[in-house]
């Protein structure tokens, strides 16, 4: 599985305690963890929980990743941002017990998280302790098991009932401000990782030039 990692900028400074932690947790599960930024609190490219939540939508639409970890200050703006994407559905988790229900019940796409109400003291061990608690077990069995059958009919009526309110991706990147599109795109390593694996080509096409313009 391809893991998107999407840090914010005012959380950015913490970016290389949540990469580690992620990679830590992941990597000897097999999955993948590509970094899209930001990467210091000095990156030339800012992205504001807004464009998280634009970017994670770019990803997931795009088959470029198959799981997006994102945060903010609180999680919650990164949460509302990624969830008014089409096909992405973005649980807020705080601690080990948000991660495991989350999996189990909602089996989402894309996780938020707060990188600093409660980013205190051994704050890795708990990230770390997350990601295991999602990353390890079965998504989707249910929990209590004996209502995974429901479990799973509901999140399919909720597929269906997202579908039908919300544009597809490539309206939405029609549509949006196209400098605040341009501005999710700019990371350093957007152009090495989403293009060599983005699955729409329609998507990869609209994108092409707003990142060659970013990179001017």
């Amino acid at each position: 599985m391809k893991i998107a990692l999407i840090i914010e900028n005012s959380q950015a400074a913490k970016s290389e305690i949540v990469h580690n932690a992620l990679k830590s947790v992941v990597e000897p599960l097999g999955h993948q963890v590509h970094h899209y930024g930001m990467y210091t609190a000095e990156d030339k490219a800012s992205l504001t929980y807004v464009m998280n939540g634009l970017l994670a939508g770019i990803l997931l639409n795009a088959k470029a990743a198959d799981f997006v970890v994102t945060g903010c200050g609180t999680g919650m703006g990164s949460m509302l941002a990624c969830n008014s994407m089409p096909g992405v559905f973005c649980g807020l988790v705080a601690d080990p017990t948000d991660a495991f229900l989350f999996g189990h019940i909602n089996d989402g796409n894309c996780l938020a998280m707060p990188y600093a109400k409660g980013f205190g003291w051994a704050a890795e061990l708990n990230l770390q302790d997350c990601y295991r608690k999602l990353f390890e077990h079965e998504r989707g069995a249910g929990y209590p098991r004996e209502r995974a059958a429901i479990m799973a009919r509901n999140r399919g009526i909720l597929k269906e009932l997202k579908a039908a309110s919300c544009k597809d991706m490539l309206t939405v990147l029609r549509s949006v401000d196209q400098e605040l599109l341009k501005s999710a795109v700019a990371g350093e390593k957007f152009k090495e990782l989403f293009f060599s694996n983005c699955k729409d080509g329609a998507i990869a096409s609209y994108l092409k030039p707003l990142v060659a313009r970013a990179a001017a």
